[in-house]
């Protein structure tokens, strides 16, 4: 059972694939994962199965999600472990996945995620994380950077504010281009996110949250005066306590939330 054979699969561009083929790396990831047997694990885009038979190694039972349809049957009739496996032929970042949970069997979800939807995924993702235990993914390192990125760099923004309200972000492993084939031209690293239990702020409502991000980081060069304009005036963003003179990377999570509910509440009396 060798997860270095690429059995004659060509890496497919417009999937963004790249496999996993560093034995040692592949053992600290499935040792990040802590797959324990009976717990609901889904894995995303499982390729050519570098983390699936490890991870079958230690389970009886694993969900896995993937588009290539090539790909897909090939686990299928995989010699070793096709009975372990759930196949789900499916685009994930259109997949309903609160439909494989359960209230007493939370998802715990990992994969080596394409670089080109990381980043949309992980905003899909968000939509189920009250049905999600944990989710341990392979990103790009840069992207990994941007979750856990706190006011003030160049790498907080819209990612980071939506991906801690939602989640405790943990980077867990540096991964570099040679433990890939084809090796990409960026490192990778390894992310844990826990869902929170109940959620670090108050915000009427997430997608609030998700426009004012996306409004003050999309001009990111902007003060907030002029960036979120079209959304909230400059005397009600100063009655928050937040100076309209500054930059989208200096707040915080919570004044974001600030200006949301404002934006929300204004929303809802309007109706």
């Amino acid at each position: 059972m060798n997860s270095k054979t690429h059995l004659g699969h060509v890496a497919r561009k417009r999937f963004g694939q790249n496999f996993l083929n560093d034995q040692r790396v592949i053992d600290d990831i499935v040792s990040a994962i802590n797959p324990v047997d009976g717990e609901n694990l889904i894995e995303i885009g499982p390729g050519l199965g570098a983390l699936t038979e490890p991870v079958c190694e230690q389970v009886s039972h694993l969900t896995v999600v993937e588009l290539d349809r090539d790909l897909a049957k090939r686990l299928t009739s995989h010699p070793f472990i096709q009975d372990k496996l759930t196949v789900v032929e499916s685009d994930a970042m259109k997949f309903d996945f609160s439909t494989l949970a359960s209230p007493d069997k939370p998802l715990r979800i990992f994969g080596n995620l394409p670089y080109n939807i990381s980043t949309p995924l992980m905003f899909h993702l968000f939509e189920y994380t009250d049905c999600i235990q944990d989710m341990h993914f392979m990103l790009q390192k840069e992207v990994v950077n941007r979750l856990a990125a706190s006011p003030g760099g160049k790498d907080y923004g819209k990612l980071s504010i939506m991906a801690q309200y939602y989640c405790q972000v943990i980077p867990v492993l540096h991964v570099p281009p040679h433990a890939f084939k084809p090796a990409p031209k960026v490192d990778s690293a390894v992310v844990r996110l826990v869902p929170h239990k109940s959620r670090p702020v108050e915000v009427a409502a997430p997608h609030f949250l998700q426009q004012v991000c996306a409004a003050a980081f999309n001009q990111r060069r902007k003060t907030l005066r002029n960036s979120l304009k079209d959304y909230i005036s400059a005397e009600e963003i100063e009655a928050l306590g937040i100076n309209p003179g500054v930059r989208a990377e200096t707040l915080s999570l919570e004044e974001y939330a600030k200006l949301a509910n404002v934006i929300a509440n204004r929303d809802s009396t309007e109706e």
